[in-house]
């Protein structure tokens, strides 16, 4: 395996190992979240409260070195609480720019569909550019500005859906699940000693594997692990497939055959390849697809999922040997 794709598969079971100090019984969740951040794109994270989304994305931020601010979504707040904006100083007579929160290099915009279309667009150009204007200025943000979006699945009362151009941009969409039996009484556990998982990470317990200075060459080592002219053949026809199907009203895009690219490719990283399979397409099909897809109104009457729209369309395209 060459020596790149070895670096990037110590890094990732390094860095896991460190969030299991704090994230119990997530696994599944914590090698989806490194790979959105270690392809350098944002993720979409449902569950209802309680299953440490917060804690989660603070946890990344510390093992990877990176710079961590939080944002909570409200039906009030504005786009410039999310930018930031220009103050008169009346002593220099002159504007100064006071940043908002998106100058960071992860974010948490928690519970994103609770602030209307105008302020959750505020996101729109920091997502795809890294950039923001303020006052016709724009500003550069962290190379390694990543996005992390929470929802609760459940209570939609006073909520404001994702535009679909917004759902579009992120990565990967994550069902934060609780945890098994076994996992919540581990945190039982935890929680009547020494130290709760959020006090082992104020505590320092929780070590960083890398700087934020070499998530970059992370990602370009990525470009080491193989992906097959037959394999990208198969992920362009998986993805326009969804376009044809007579179930789904508006299929995924030419981002989602990117983003199932490299989704794929990280995948096998976290596996300890450098080259990517079948398996590793199918695996990542339903977080990349699931929430660019819609489906038609007279399937959801019928209570056809998502889930399945997409297993029948693997099972259709043609897996190359």
């Amino acid at each position: 395996m060459p020596t790149d794709t070895a670096h990037i598969q110590d890094v990732l079971t390094r860095a896991r190992a460190e969030v299991r100090k704090v994230i119990i019984g997530q696994e599944e969740v914590i090698d989806k979240a490194l790979i959105a951040i270690f392809t350098g794109h944002h993720a979409l994270i449902e569950g209802v409260p309680g299953v440490a989304k917060t804690l989660l994305v603070r946890t990344l931020a510390r093992v990877l070195g990176c710079e961590f601010n939080r944002i909570q979504f409200t039906p009030d707040l504005m786009p410039a609480d999310i930018t930031g904006t220009s103050v008169f100083n009346m002593q220099s007579q002159e504007f100064t720019l006071i940043k908002g929160p998106v100058f960071t290099a992860f974010l948490l915009a928690d519970e994103i569909n609770r602030a209307p279309a105008k302020t959750q667009s505020a996101l729109l150009q920091a997502m795809q550019e890294r950039k923001v204007t303020i006052d016709r200025d724009t500003h550069e943000l962290s190379p390694n500005f990543t996005v992390f979006a929470t929802q609760n699945p459940v209570e939609y009362e006073g909520t404001y859906p994702l535009p679909e151009a917004q759902k579009d941009r992120f990565m990967l969409k994550v069902s934060m699940n609780t945890p098994d039996r076994a996992s919540e009484l581990e945190l039982a556990h935890r929680m009547l000693g020494s130290r709760s998982p959020e006090e082992a990470l104020a505590a320092g317990e929780v070590q960083a594997v890398i700087t934020a200075a070499d998530l970059a060459q992370m990602r370009r080592a990525l470009e080491a692990v193989t992906v097959r002219d037959e394999l990208t053949a198969y992920v362009v026809d998986v993805v326009r497939a969804t376009r044809e199907t007579d179930t789904v009203l508006v299929g995924a895009g030419p981002r989602a055959t990117q983003a199932l690219l490299l989704a794929s490719r990280a995948n096998a990283a976290l596996a300890g390849r450098d080259f990517v399979t079948p398996d590793d397409v199918k695996s990542m099909t339903e977080p990349v697809l699931g929430h660019r897809l819609v489906l038609r109104p007279e399937y959801e009457i019928e209570g056809v999922t998502i889930a399945e729209v997409i297993a029948k369309i693997l099972e259709q395209v043609a897996v190359p040997r």
